[in-house]
């Protein structure tokens, strides 16, 4: 059992929601987030719903990759060892390119990849000496194709996160570390509580369930929630660019 797990990310939305499912399974927690005050408020929550575990707040800005290295070390400090680590952390701005919001997609490439580059790094250093440890990086489904308008960068670095937990995965497969990427469907968080129309979506704590729940047997790969998304994916990579146009 993965007893001390590190989420980033996890101030709110599915960050927030897989603590909770994992401080109902009696799981110790390490949360960061850049909002540490909502940490608080969370970390609260998490003993509320089971006392017995630990639960240790760090603030952490992913973008600055001194301060990722710190905390996770710092972390490990705090548990003795790390179990599994999950690399949440992200966002979803951005918008058609060549529309003047060149800034807002810089900002997602560099969280969503760039900055998963160095939790991984962190984390598989720590792992590495510690001979064990699950690694689990948050990718998505519109990994499986290109989108336009907003989701354009934002789909191109979930494509390169699932590229690069692959050869992760591959590039440690003799040890007793494990990888897996978790592909999320659409599920309701604060990244597109603005979107209307969304099909399939479920609320976050049905997401967040799914996601737990798929992570805990550890596969190369998973698609939450299952249906449709284990079936959705594949058929997506074959699909005209005229209705994947229709998904975003």
């Amino acid at each position: 059992m993965r007893k001390n797990i590190v989420i980033t990310g996890a101030s709110s939305g599915l960050g927030k929601g897989m603590a909770i499912e994992f401080a109902k399974m009696g799981r110790n927690l390490a949360i960061c987030a850049r909002r540490t005050e909502r940490l608080e408020e969370l970390k609260s929550e998490l003993l509320a719903i089971n006392p017995d575990i630990q639960v240790y707040v760090r603030a952490l800005d992913v973008n600055n990759h001194d301060q990722v290295f710190e905390v996770f070390k710092a972390f490990k400090a705090d548990m003795g060892s790390i179990d599994r680590v999950i690399v949440n952390a992200g966002m979803g701005k951005g918008a058609s390119l060549g529309t003047g919001y060149f800034h807002a997609n810089k900002m997602t490439a560099e969280t969503n990849f760039v900055a998963a580059i160095a939790q991984c790094e962190a984390t598989l250093e720590i792992f590495r000496e510690q001979n064990a440890g699950h690694l689990v990086t948050i990718s998505s489904i519109s990994a499986a194709r290109g989108f336009r308008r907003a989701l354009t960068v934002y789909a191109a670095t979930k494509a390169a996160v699932t590229s690069l937990t692959e050869g992760i995965r591959i590039d440690v497969r003799r040890t007793p570390i494990e990888v897996t990427c978790v592909h999320p469907g659409f599920i309701r968080s604060e990244i597109n509580e603005k979107v209307e129309k969304v099909p399939f979506i479920v609320d976050t704590d049905v997401g967040c369930r799914a996601m737990v729940k798929a992570m805990e047997k550890e596969p190369a790969n998973c698609y939450v929630p299952s249906w449709p998304w284990s079936v959705m994916y594949r058929l997506m990579k074959v699909m005209p660019d005229s209705m994947i146009a229709k998904f975003s």
